[in-house]
């Protein structure tokens, strides 16, 4: 068989010879077994996905869980039980956390299975038969009427005013009229292959007949089922800087145990605590609260994004947001209204926007094509909802008389229509007659009257402007009818082609007197008209899209449109809202004869992409991924499904988006509105930077916990902190500031800088030397404040620990306070602005007061009660770490 991109080059006869079949018996059932033997099932195939041991087992070979299960194993033999359950439940805990994320099934290809239909009617040994899809087989004949699902990609034989509508492949909504006429050329795109229908599309008028060319996985739908299947899932940026992180982490670890471990052993320690001593050491440097923090941060931003009408199905899809640096957007819907929408009435000497018209500013011209528009016409506008039942283009036209008090119901009772010729390919145009029957309304019998001295019938014609101007010998020039002269004709035609160039949609309008006699001549109905004028449509653009454009600019985020639409049109939308800063396009036919090499080459000097298929889109994302770009992809049909699934973000739409895109994506956008990204994206890079400080938090903690676990044997104390004890401060006291720090509000210009280099490590931009500088500084006060404890009571031992633990887990309390902003003051930001944060600091307080006092917590915790005094050092020394740390920020503030 010959490739199915081909076929749309071939005559029904070529077609027919290719795949050796009868166009009006259709196959033989011989013939039909031998061809399912040798291609299969008309089904979409899946591939295994990853078996629960297999997901299971990736969660727990990190090199992290590994020490700490054997830290689990060791401190169990030791006789540590406590310390060993402890160890043991919070690593369940992040297993099962990484385990269920990666266990939610793939829904994507269930989706596309959608969109293959049950039954069929086509013809076989010469009669017609309803069969399984399944059992299509290439060559077989199938017949298609209004209603029908398109079983499989075919070449179409007969067609009668045939109508498809494709958006499940081209993401556009407009019908498109089909043919059966060959179409020459290369890299056609499937929007533009009008001889050819599609798995999956649907016929929504007319009828038809066609030879099945592909089935199964070799259809469009089909490849797209293969590109789905093949694009493997990529971690975030965080999550790729969070699995260095604990690599680096747990190999720092393993070197500090075996210096420790060692250093104690040197100096004659017990075995049992030097065991101890090894054990709080990797206990100390890993934190372990850090994936059920970071995921609990990305649910709190997930859950505001859903207030604001962005639902996200992948949880690390809000961080990546904050490090979005290209977003391709499709155009209908998105960044227009997907309502085509009447803006120009354009008369010979005269053009008017639709906006600066009402009733009474309106001429007899414009009336009289209006009344054309809405009467040579098929689409019913609902009055209560003010939506349209019909072709789209036509839905406009009716709304636009409405506007002006020329209410189709109302007129078709005056203007009953007697006879029509449909619209149809070759013509390009719909013609209707009407009788005349408003002499209760006088103004509208005035209009025919003074105009066209017409009274009893009327014919309209609605159509391609040039089209209407060959078939006309008059036109209507400021209420007067005058000979439609060369130089008229060439004025009109300028004038279309000035408005297509623009992307606005042209109809243009004709109409004459015709006789009660010349009624049925049909032959004699399209001559000698008079031309009225035209009027000009676009999809408008969606008001606040703009102002979202020029803040995606602001912040450094560059807006690319990818759409199926023609390129002029594309072109004129992208200028309007800024996304066009010059006239470059590429269409999807020269994408085909790019490679990736030479689209990266233009890439970065083009926004503008049209007439695009699925592959296209890939290759689009592509080539930016290859160039160090962090791209979102919107989109709403089974076409952008691969492309939605290969983006950094795959941004699906609500409303109009197809099961398939939505489950191939990572975000919803429930308005279908490209401003809704944007502000997904001011919420991405909040929560990335709260993400930071937290990190930032966190490991200030365990870099001042590793401090103390060091320091403490070298200066000749006894164990410093004990496991059970690191594992609260990690968990509870680090964890609930942490997770207070996921709802502190947005930096003040957190929309006018650039996004942060996605290849940026997890310590960039001195965040590094802050938690090494603060953290040493935490242990260093905790050192003092122990030595001194431990030199003047040596008596009481378990005070000077108490007395380490606690200043530890104070320090932490002031710094996160003193972390919320990176450079504001916390005085000038305000203690209550993040009422979440102080209720967190508190709560640890008064649980860390619990600890101290409580008996039957000082005997899991092996703490003593502290007298004011001893607590209130533990709190005063606290304070110097906002001090140190409002330093940095005079310092950075200056450096501004």
């Amino acid at each position: 068989m010959a490739d199915t991109k081909i076929y749309h080059q071939y005559s029904v006869g070529e077609t027919i010879e290719k795949l050796q079949t009868d166009s009006h018996q259709g196959l033989s059932q011989k013939e039909i077994s031998t061809r399912l033997k040798k291609y299969g099932k008309n089904e979409l195939k899946e591939k295994g996905q990853k078996t629960v041991f297999e997901i299971l087992f990736d969660q727990v070979k990190e090199i992290m869980i590994i020490i700490l299960f054997a830290a689990a194993v060791i401190s169990f033999v030791l006789g540590e039980y406590t310390d060993s359950i402890v160890i043991l439940i919070i690593l369940l805990l992040n297993t099962m956390l990484g385990f269920w994320q990666e266990f939610k099934a793939e829904k994507a290809m269930a989706a596309l299975k959608k969109l293959t239909v049950p039954i069929v009617r086509v013809k076989r040994d010469g009669a017609v038969a309803e069969i399984s899809a399944k059992d299509i087989v290439p060559g077989d004949l199938v017949l298609l009427e209004a209603g029908n699902i398109v079983p499989a990609d075919a070449r179409i034989s007969v067609c009668s005013n045939l109508k498809v509508q494709e958006a499940t492949l081209t993401g556009e909504s407009e019908s498109v009229e089909k043919t059966t006429d060959a179409i020459s050329g290369d890299n056609i795109s499937i929007g533009d292959r009008k001889n050819m229908v599609y798995m999956g599309t649907v016929i929504t008028y007319g009828r038809g007949e066609a030879l099945v060319t592909s089935t199964g996985m070799e259809t469009e739908l089909g490849k797209i089922a293969t590109m789905l299947q093949e694009v493997e899932d990529e971690e975030t940026p965080l999550q790729k800087r969070l699995a260095k992180l604990g690599t680096k982490l747990a190999l720092l670890a393993l070197g500090l145990i075996i210096v420790v471990a060692g250093i104690t052993y040197l100096r004659g320690v017990h075995l049992k605590e030097t065991f101890l001593i090894a054990i709080s050491m990797a206990v100390a440097a890993i934190p372990e609260g850090l994936p059920a923090i970071v995921t609990i941060a990305l649910a709190l931003g997930a859950r505001k994004m859903l207030k604001g009408k962005a639902l996200i199905r992948h949880l690390p899809a809000v961080e990546t947001l904050g490090s979005v640096t290209v977003i391709c957007s499709d155009k209908t819907g998105t960044l227009t209204q997907n309502v085509m929408t009447v803006t120009q009435l354009v008369m010979v000497n005269q053009k008017v926007e639709m906006e600066d018209l009402n009733t009474t500013s309106l001429t007899d011209d414009m009336r009289l094509m209006l009344i054309n528009g809405t009467l040579c016409n098929d689409a019913v506008l609902k009055q209560e909802s003010q939506e349209t039942i019909g072709d789209p283009t036509e839905g406009a036209l009716v709304i636009a008389a409405d506007k002006m008090e020329f209410k189709k119901g109302t007129l078709s009772k005056h203007l009953t229509r007697v006879d029509e010729l449909p619209f149809d390919s070759e013509r390009k145009r719909m013609t209707t007659i009407h009788q005349i029957t408003a002499q209760n309304n006088p103004a509208i019998t005035k209009i025919f009257k003074d105009l066209i001295n017409c009274d009893q019938y009327i014919l309209f014609t609605k159509g391609s402007a040039d089209g209407l101007l060959e078939i006309s010998d008059q036109v209507l020039i400021d209420g007067k009818v005058q000979p439609l002269t060369e130089e008229i004709k060439e004025k009109i035609l300028e004038e279309n082609q000035e408005l297509a160039e623009n992307g606005i949609r042209v109809l243009g309008y004709a109409c004459k007197k015709i006789a009660e006699s010349d009624i049925h001549k049909r032959d004699q109905y399209e001559n000698k008209l008079i031309f009225v004028g035209m009027t000009g449509m676009i999809d408008p653009v969606r008001p606040e899209v703009k102002d979202a454009v020029t803040t995606c600019l602001e912040a450094g985020i560059r807006p690319i449109m990818i759409t199926g639409d023609h390129p002029l049109t594309a072109l004129a939308i992208g200028k309007e809202l800024g996304i066009a800063q010059n006239d470059n396009y590429i269409t999807g036919a020269e994408l085909a004869k790019m490679t990736v090499t030479e689209l990266e080459e233009r890439i970065f000097d083009t926004s503008i992409f049209a007439r695009v298929s699925p592959e296209h889109k890939m290759k689009i994302v592509d080539a930016l991924q290859d160039k160090g770009q962090i791209v979102s992809m919107t989109g709403d049909g089974v076409n952008d499904a691969p492309a939605l699934k290969s983006a950094d973000i795959g941004v699906a739409m609500g409303i109009t988006g197809t099961d398939v895109s939505k489950e191939s994506s990572d975000m919803v956008l429930l308005d279908d509105n490209f401003t809704t990204i944007v502000s997904a994206v001011k919420e991405g890079r909040t929560i990335y930077d709260n993400i930071k400080k937290f990190i930032k938090y966190i490991l200030t903690g365990n870099t001042g916990e590793v401090f103390v676990m060091l320091a403490g044997p070298i200066m000749g104390l006894p164990i410093p902190l004990l496991p059970i004890q690191i594992l609260w401060i990690n968990l509870v006291t680090d964890g609930l500031p942490a997770i207070a720090l996921g709802y502190e509000p947005a930096e003040d210009n957190i929309m006018k800088r650039p996004p942060y280099d996605p290849q940026e490590g997890i310590f960039s931009r001195g965040l590094g030397r802050q938690i090494l500088t603060t953290g040493s500084l935490v242990g260093m006060i905790c050192i003092i404040v122990g030595l001194f404890a431990y030199q003047t009571d040596k008596s009481s031992h378990g005070a000077w620990q108490t007395m380490i633990f606690s200043t530890l887990t104070f320090c932490q309390m002031a710094f996160a306070l003193a972390v919320r902003s990176n450079w504001k003051s916390i005085f000038s930001k305000g203690f209550f602005s993040n009422p979440t944060m102080l209720f967190a600091v508190l709560l640890t307080f008064v649980l860390q007061l619990g600890l101290i006092y409580l008996p039957f917590m000082q005997n899991i915790f092996r703490t003593v009660a502290l007298n004011l005094q001893q607590l209130g050092i533990c709190i005063g020394v606290s304070f110097f770490i906002i001090i140190a740390v409002e330093i940095e920020k005079i310092t950075i503030r200056l450096k501004k």
